[in-house]
């Protein structure tokens, strides 16, 4: 399929940050369109092997409604494309064109169809671009600099407004494919339209349950923390210390330690951990916590911001420490587990409901739900690299050996996995593949329904192309022939 057509079930890749100016007339404005003198002859599909030779950089590429598409911005969806680590090999400046003003195009009809997006969504979104901005570069200074601006407040104001039109454009873009269902009859038809030899092959893929035990936590490591949080506390409130200065210097929360412990628009319903939320909406602007306990470890919280539904937060988390004698009597338990598994004196799934210390698998016996799909089964060349490297040589039921895991933070534990399920690489089965089908079977009504949509809007919209893109084969139909 066609890039500019994948492209619109990429809601992602309508965040290219690409910097765009806007016409102050209405949609209707004529606007005469010069062209761009450096380029004699028209942009093809084939002038694509050198994407970023300068041509015209306030030259106007094209208009879509209100919103002027210049050659820089062209060169900018290339450079964002390559910092995501996308190839650019095969993308033509035509066809980066044809992305842009199809952004543009969702842009300009969420306007007319009077798509709201609070300016609080956008506000945390470009506060966190300009958090990361800072945090890679180093100073405030140092971003001002690199994005020639004269001072923050006007790159922040450029990125909002870039913010603000992406996520129009993605909403846009959500209600006409969240429009769109699909019959058991329909799936059907596509899967049997398709000829027997060209039917899609799936990968080999696993069903896979694993086993965590956590070294135990004694009470006076326990009470170490706490204390050692308290004296942290105390020379925030009493002496006035830097909460972001002593999160970056004891945090064991990597992600955000070096943010000065900042976690930004954080809502009731976010996925933290109940207890994280419950203090972060209890206390005043200001406000520092006392030391309190979530899965993760123990922390402070520092409230920074509060922005209506939404608060800006610092914290600190320090898990306690864990002696080699804890370790080592975590491991003799997992490896005894092991033993009456492999002995058939227990089930994997029964092991698992007695003995694992995962809250969120043990009911269900170790069992691992794939977080991209939803389901049980995970694609081998698609799950995570260790997760994978563990299981890629396991028989089906075979146990594994025991590993040392750690999350994010440090904190240690050990598992052992199994293969509950294998599937061998085959091709695609109506009764086996069923919602493998069914999902590829909707992708394509969606791509139908965003061809119409794009079709229609096309006409109804004010659209001028420079004539020296006039000989690009566009897949929609912007030059109107």
């Amino acid at each position: 399929m066609r890039f500019i057509i994948l492209s619109s079930l990429c809601f992602l890749l309508c965040g290219t940050g690409i910097t765009f100016g806007q016409v102050t007339d209405t949609a209707e404005t004529s606007l005469e369109v010069e062209p761009i003198e450096e380029t004699p002859q028209p942009a093809t599909v084939d002038t694509v092997k050198k994407p970023f030779k300068r041509i015209k950089a306030g030259g106007v590429s094209a208009v879509v409604g209100e919103y002027v598409i210049v050659e820089f911005d062209i060169d900018l969806g290339f450079i964002e494309l390559q910092q995501q680590g996308a190839s650019i090999e095969d993308i033509s400046r035509c066809q980066m064109l044809g992305k842009l003003m199809e952004d543009k195009l969702y842009s300009h009809h969420a306007k007319q169809d009077s798509i709201v997006i609070p300016d609080s969504q956008t506000n945390s979104r470009t506060d966190q671009q300009l958090q990361y901005l800072i945090s890679q570069l180093g100073t405030e200074e140092k971003v001002i600099e690199y994005y020639k601006k004269d001072n923050l407040e006007d790159l922040r104001k450029e990125l909002f407004d870039v913010n603000k039109q992406i996520a129009l454009a993605e909403e846009m873009q959500r209600t006409i494919v969240d429009k769109v269902e699909i019959t058991p009859e329909e799936i059907r038809n596509f899967f049997y339209s398709i000829p027997e030899a060209d039917r899609p092959v799936f990968g080999a893929e696993v069903e896979v349950a694993q086993i965590i035990v956590d070294p135990e936590v004694t009470e006076a490591a326990r009470q170490d923390v706490i204390n050692r949080l308290n004296d942290i506390r105390t020379d925030i409130v009493e002496n006035g210390s830097s909460f972001a200065t002593k999160a970056v210097l004891y945090s064991k929360d990597e992600g955000s330690a070096r943010l000065g412990g900042m976690i930004e628009g954080i809502k009731r319903d976010a996925p933290f951990a109940k207890e994280f939320k419950d203090m972060a909406f209890s206390l005043l602007e200001g406000e520092v916590s006392e030391p309190f306990e979530t899965s993760f470890g123990f922390h402070i919280l520092y409230v920074d911001k509060i922005r209506g539904q939404e608060v800006d937060v610092r914290h600190i988390l320090l898990f306690p420490e864990v002696t080699q004698a804890t370790l080592d009597k975590a491991r003799d338990k997992i490896e005894t587990i092991r033993e009456q598994i492999v002995a058939d004196s227990i089930s994997f799934g029964d092991a698992a409901r007695l003995y694992s210390d995962q809250s969120e698998t043990r009911n269900s016996g170790g069992r691992l739900m794939n977080p991209i799909t939803g389901d049980t089964r995970f694609d081998l060349t698609k799950m995570d690299p260790t997760l994978s490297a563990q299981v890629y040589n396991l028989a089906e039921g075979e146990v594994s050996k025991v590993f040392t895991d750690s999350d994010r933070t440090g904190k240690r534990s050990y598992k052992i996995l199994t293969v509950t399920r294998r599937f061998e690489e085959h091709q695609a089965d109506f009764v086996k593949d069923y919602e493998k089908i069914k999902d590829l079977a909707l992708k394509e009504k969606q791509i139908k329904a965003i061809q119409k949509w794009q079709e229609k809007k096309i006409k109804e919209t004010y659209v001028s192309v420079n004539r020296d893109y006039s000989g690009c084969d566009f897949s929609n139909n912007w030059l109107k022939n």
